[in-house]
């Protein structure tokens, strides 16, 4: 009987010299280790990686809320069930009042900053999102974490201004960062079939770029498992590394799976395993990004705990609100002392951070 051979395959060659630092995967590297690595060495290089950008035993959650202003919106997206179009019933504008009383009881929860997004409604004027802005800094001592790409490439264009002034006005106003939200997968070819109405995948990268000359710090996000190739999903996270090694503007990054309960897109959830080799895949390609977050929020918390060991060193947002993955049939529920316990039950020390990633001092 023969002996197993004990040479390393190509794989583990590359996947050892990029934990060491001493390569940086290409493209078609990063392609041939996505299709043909072994599942649980990629996992343990991606977990590898990440004990050497965050070498402590902690695990960052932030507590927020998302707040969705409206859902009345003209793109139309085959992925959105949230979205209502202009004069549907269920259309709405969140009153002064209604907003108040969501921050403050985000604030009452131990909520340190808010995500606030929404359609592209064609009858807002960029003076109504400045108002928003100034109405909650003026009176809630909260972060602001607002208007993803797309919807400030709608706000300019709607204003007859660019993207860079649309920017200075909304942080002068007291935007304090940008969600990654509306990447979808950055390249062109598929946002037509998905997402046609809305913003390029250059316009996407420009927002951020931009947000980060005035000196915004921004997330990046990806959905993926609708209608992409494994290729368009390397191509997104090559273009997010491309901006992050001129800038070093993005805080984090955070792939979630697309959930296709009651939208315009046939296709069968993403498992546990696509999810985990995607991301681990990330933390790899991604060396100029500290943080990844796990999606509980679509994975459930089961498969998050394992995202812990495949490149996530944070567990997101406590979701006090959550609507657009629930309005396609998605109601995973967490609060603060079950993701505190997901951590710690998983090994690691759960710390409550900001934004930035700065941990708040805690039990």
């Amino acid at each position: 009987m023969g002996q197993v051979s004990k040479v390393p395959s190509i794989h583990e060659e590359w996947l050892e010299a990029v934990v060491e630092g001493d390569r940086r995967l290409s493209w078609h590297e990063a392609r041939d280790i996505y299709l043909h690595a072994d599942f649980h060495r990629l996992g343990f290089a991606a977990h590898r990686m990440r004990l050497k950008k965050a070498p402590h035993n902690v695990v960052t959650y932030v507590v927020d809320r998302n707040i969705n202003y409206s859902n009345i919106c003209v793109c139309g997206c085959r992925f959105c069930a949230f979205f209502r179009p202009p004069g549907h019933p269920e259309g709405y504008v969140l009153e002064r009042d209604v907003l108040a009383k969501k921050i403050e009881e985000t604030l009452a929860l131990g909520g340190t900053q808010i995500l606030l997004q929404g359609g592209h409604h064609p009858d807002l004027p960029l003076r109504f999102y400045e108002d928003m802005l100034r109405f909650i800094k003026d009176r809630y001592p909260v972060h602001v974490h607002a208007f993803s790409p797309p919807e400030i490439v709608f706000f300019a264009r709607q204003e007859g201004v660019d993207v860079a002034t649309v920017i200075a006005r909304l942080k002068n106003a007291g935007l304090d960062s940008i969600p990654g939200g509306g990447a979808e997968i950055l390249v062109d070819a598929v946002r037509r079939r998905v997402s046609p109405n809305k913003c390029s995948a250059q316009e996407w990268l420009g927002v951020m770029e931009e947000a980060h000359r005035q000196g915004l710090r921004t997330t990046a996000t990806m959905m993926f498992g609708h209608e992409e190739s494994m290729e368009d999903r390397l191509s997104h996270l090559f273009a997010l590394r491309d901006v992050q090694d001129r800038t070093g503007g993005f805080t984090a990054f955070i792939p979630w799976t697309f959930q296709p309960g009651k939208t315009a897109i046939d296709r069968r959830p993403e498992t546990a395993v696509g999810y985990l080799r995607l991301l681990a895949l990330s933390r790899l390609v991604l060396d100029n990004f500290d943080n990844l977050q796990a999606s509980w929020v679509t994975m459930g918390p089961k498969v998050a705990q394992a995202a812990l060991f495949f490149g996530a060193n944070d567990f997101g947002s406590t979701m006090i609100e959550e609507n657009v993955v629930a309005a396609a049939g998605v109601h995973f529920r967490l609060s603060v002392e079950e993701i505190r316990r997901l951590i710690a039950d998983a090994g690691f020390v759960p710390k409550q951070r900001t934004m930035a990633y700065e941990w708040i001092e805690g039990p």
